[in-house]
């Protein structure tokens, strides 16, 4: 779309930003990751895994979900690249993947959280 011959001429000069615009395949990706968050149990699960490492049972017991829920949860977040997993034994621990996708959104959501509940800032701060 750099040529674009728009319909409306608001005395903007637009040909540089088209040309930079990033492709529709990228901002697929961008909103399948949103996706991905358009959940508040799977948001809590990922910053929880931001924090820690843990097994499916104990993700559970701390966020008050049965466990199939929270594997349902996982494996989207895994799919997405969110997390990754180890096995260790029985045993397989999730935590957040340590990419600049996964770090940026949980600075996003820490951000997020604090603009849209000043009191949970108080609570942090306390912990």
């Amino acid at each position: 779309m750099p040529n674009a011959n728009l319909p409306h001429n608001h005395g903007q000069h637009m040909e540089h930003e088209l040309t930079q615009m990033p492709s529709l395949d990228d901002f697929q990706i961008v909103a399948d990751i949103f996706k991905q968050l358009g959940d508040a149990s799977r948001i809590r699960i990922f910053w929880l895994l931001c924090h820690c490492e843990e097994c499916v049972t104990n993700i559970a017991a701390m966020v008050s979900m049965s466990s199939p829920a929270v594997s349902h949860h996982l494996r989207q977040l895994k799919g997405g690249g969110l997390i990754v997993s180890r096995r260790a034994g029985k045993e397989v621990y999730y935590k957040a993947s340590d990419t600049q996708q996964a770090q940026l959104l949980h600075r996003m959501i820490e951000a997020m959280v604090e603009i849209a509940c000043p009191s949970a800032g108080f609570r942090n701060s306390e912990m």
